[in-house]
């Protein structure tokens, strides 16, 4: 056996929700994907999509790299493609956290920054940045790893959800997560229905950009989720009901999980969190809900999102 930073990557803690749940509620337990390498759960896209690429033989020894990214894909494939020698080019904007931005050219990745509108994650912002990677790509020879439509993402999600089946040991019944590629909802849910099919899955989006659930575009400051397009990888087989959350109410849950729970995570994390206590509270007691802390927060230090 020889390990190296890539073995790291999953087999992350599952976790009860103690001093946020309120009286007469269905069990909390959140995923800290944060205990990930580079702090967040696209690390195991990023080795799934990269490994299925390499066995496939689409990526050849010393190929670029490319990807559109809103930070957290971009530092996980920065990682990945630096461990395994591949040169690696994310293309990103100014809407997204400077941390993700820098943490990806830390991690060995070249970058490169397309303008947003005053710093929103508005509904023309990704397509642009897809456009570009695709151009980029084509010009260029290098592998796309396309995380909006590339099915690989799901066989290292769906990992996690069968680590959350063995690590909880009974009966989930309702899982809920935000989405923006939607690849870890799926991926997930595909791991969790293996054990327990009649269970629920619920995704989430903004309640300022409700595209799922009233098929309406809209800008939003939450990012790697509502990303202005049914995503590809949503299979609405695969899932029971999609849900709006404020985004007010995922920032003020985010600072609540660390000062209450210690769990320092993102506003997407809030969002999940949120919804999980709404769908817990309609539950009651004797039955469990899962949800997943996406990334660290120390990923949003020079947000705003803790002040």
């Amino acid at each position: 056996m020889n390990p190296t930073i890539l073995s790291s990557i999953g087999n992350t803690p599952l976790v009860k929700l103690k001093n946020i749940v309120p009286p007469h509620c269905a069990d909390i337990y959140v995923k800290l994907e944060y205990f990930n390498p580079t702090g967040s759960y696209k690390d195991r896209m990023a080795l799934a999509i990269i490994e299925c690429a390499e066995k496939r033989g689409t990526l050849k020894p010393g190929q670029r790299v490319i990807e559109c990214t809103g930070g957290s894909t971009g530092t996980s494939l920065a990682l990945v493609c630096t461990a395994k020698g591949y040169p690696f080019k994310a293309i990103s904007s100014d809407a997204f956290a400077k941390e993700k931005l820098k943490a990806i050219q830390i991690f060995g990745g070249d970058l490169e920054l397309v303008p947003s509108e005053g710093g929103k994650i508005t509904p023309d912002l990704i397509p642009k940045m897809i456009a570009k990677a695709e151009v980029m790509a084509k010009e260029t020879g290098a592998f796309w790893t396309q995380q909006f439509t590339n099915t690989d993402a799901l066989e290292g999600y769906k990992v996690m959800g069968e680590e959350m089946t063995k690590q909880l040991g009974t009966p989930i019944d309702v899982f809920c997560a935000a989405v923006g590629t939607a690849g870890m909802a799926m991926g997930v849910a595909q791991g969790l229905r293996n054990g327990n099919p009649s269970m629920k899955i619920v995704v989430l989006e903004p309640a300022s950009a409700p595209l799922l659930t009233a098929g309406l575009k809209g800008s939003h400051k939450v990012e790697g989720i509502g990303v202005g397009m049914v995503p590809p990888l949503l299979d609405q087989t695969l899932y029971d009901e999609a849900h709006t959350v404020e985004e007010t109410d995922a920032r003020k849950m985010a600072k609540l999980l660390v000062e209450k729970e210690g769990i320092f995570a993102g506003t997407s994390t809030g969002m999940n969190v949120s919804a999980a206590i709404a769908i817990a509270k309609r539950l009651g007691p004797g039955h469990t809900v899962v949800t997943v802390a996406c990334d660290s927060g120390l990923k949003y230090l020079a947000g705003g999102l803790f002040d």
